[in-house]
């Protein structure tokens, strides 16, 4: 059974990772430096393994980021307490006809530091 804190967790979460796929969130430095734990590593959907440096700095400039351009619809958002203070999310995104599977850890930091991703993966879905 799921109780409120649990349920307030993965929320909080879900919020994180839905700001973090909004443009104006994207190109923003301060508001992505925010939801990014100080430890966060991804393996993108190209391969790639980015740091928290490299994220920081590639963000406002990679896909879904501009303003004016196409944007990621995440659907099917699903979390996970693993335990208190970490949330495991897992959902798909939709980019100009390009799907991937996305998994993501979001860990709560000390004091106010709120809610932070920790580390992301996406994987594609091969067309049909």
């Amino acid at each position: 059974m799921i109780d409120s804190r649990e349920n307030a967790a993965i929320a909080a979460a879900i919020d994180g990772e839905l700001r973090l796929l909004d443009p104006a969130v994207r190109a923003d430095p301060s508001e992505a430096r925010r939801l990014h734990d100080p430890e966060f590593t991804e393996v993108g959907a190209s391969g790639r393994r980015w740091t928290y440096d490299e994220m920081l700095a590639a963000l406002p400039e990679l896909d879904g980021s501009a303003a004016d351009g196409p944007r990621f619809e995440a659907s099917a958002m699903r979390g996970v307490l693993l335990a208190p203070g970490l949330v495991h999310l897992t959902f798909e995104t939709l980019y100009e006809g390009r799907r991937a599977r996305r998994s993501s850890i979001w860990r709560k930091g000390e004091g106010e530091a709120g809610w932070r991703l920790y580390y992301h993966q996406g994987t594609p879905v091969p067309e049909g």
